[in-house]
């Protein structure tokens, strides 16, 4: 399969800068039975079943965006350089490997400043990014992240406008518990907790999984031939609790439905054997048309970009004939597109 066969035209209008209001206000557009149906996230409980099973991804998006200056001290005195920081991923030492703007000028033993006690050393410099040394650890690292860092908003919405404070609530699940995403699982986001509350009074049953979504998420595909394309890797997380849950909901008859691609991603990593095991680790699992799938049924998720890995996924479980049809319907109908935008229910 070529790279083409996965690109459409979408206008900038689509594009959604900021989410619905409230979350469950957004659109929701149900292809299922050959059918293709238009509705509200708020009637999801209309097309699910008791016994269903929702799978979550409880990640929580760090404030991973800081503004820094660089200290130099030359033969012309100290001098400083505005510098844009995201954190990519934290090693065993505690570094953090970062993706910097402007990166060509900072120098390793160069040293990052981002408010009074709250600075970092450049350790090292790669084609995969520079990793910083911070002064702090531990909840006293995570206090100023918080107080001094912005969301990382994919892309496609920071060239429009700046993360503000209304995307700290805005870009985080209301089910978000174990820091270590520098992305959203953005399907989660329509979410809001009467809702899931409702969902199991009526019998549909919830699980949790972890899997840390990374910034590689929004790297472009760069090859022709989808085949030659390098997955990133992410670390995830499905505890033998969920395992054993999502086991028994198949082994019954219910449904299983991850809630975004994050989900669906590591629930198929961890049942590549046949069935679904606890598993733990980094997963760089590339799922394209021709893809056998093990422990999905079936998939909530948003609208996504043209010719990128997420848009290979879905038409895997749907078939792309299917899935070409169903972002024509999109577009037509002006859902809004990408990590803000309106949802959708996949039922192959």
């Amino acid at each position: 399969m070529k790279l083409s066969d996965f690109d459409f035209d979408l206008s900038e209008e689509l594009i959604a800068l900021r989410p619905a209001k409230p979350r469950s206000a957004s659109r929701m557009l149900v292809a299922q039975s050959g059918e293709i149906n238009h509705q509200k996230f708020s009637d999801l409980a209309s097309f699910l079943r008791p016994n269903d099973r929702l799978v979550l991804n409880n990640t929580k998006v760090i404030p991973a965006r800081l503004n820094g200056q660089r200290r130099r001290i030359s033969d012309n005195g100290e001098t400083f350089a505005g510098l844009e920081i995201t954190l990519l991923s934290m090693d065993t030492n505690g570094h953090w490997l970062t993706l910097a703007k402007p990166a060509k000028r900072a120098k390793v033993g160069e040293e990052i400043i981002f408010a009074d006690d709250f600075n970092a050393t450049v350790i090292s410099k790669s084609e995969q990014g520079m990793v910083l040394e911070f002064n702090l650890s531990g909840a006293a690292f995570d206090r100023q992240l918080a107080a001094n860092g912005f969301m990382p908003l994919p892309p496609y919405i920071a060239s429009k406008r700046p993360a503000d404070e209304q995307d700290l609530a805005d870009y985080q699940t209301v089910f978000a518990k174990t820091m270590g995403a520098v992305a959203a699982p953005t399907a989660s986001l329509h979410f809001e907790t009467d809702q899931l509350d409702a969902l199991r009074d009526m019998g549909v049953n919830t699980s949790e999984v972890t899997l840390h979504v990374g910034a590689g998420t929004f790297l472009p595909v760069k090859v022709d031939d989808i085949a030659d394309h390098k997955m990133h890797s992410e670390w995830g997380e499905v505890s033998a609790e969920a395992a054993a849950e999502i086991a028994q909901t198949r082994a019954s008859g219910g449904r299983v439905i991850p809630v975004g691609t994050t989900a669906l991603r590591l629930i198929e990593t961890a049942a590549r054997g046949g069935e679904i095991k606890p598993w733990v680790g980094d997963t760089d699992i590339f799922i394209t048309p021709g893809f056998e799938f093990h422990a999905t049924d079936a998939l909530i998720t948003n609208f996504h970009l043209p010719k990128s890995t997420l848009l290979m996924l879905v038409s895997a479980l749907m078939g792309m004939d299917q899935m070409k049809q169903i972002y024509q319907t999109a577009i037509r109908e002006q859902y809004r597109f990408f990590s803000y935008g309106d949802a959708s229910l996949l039922v192959p």
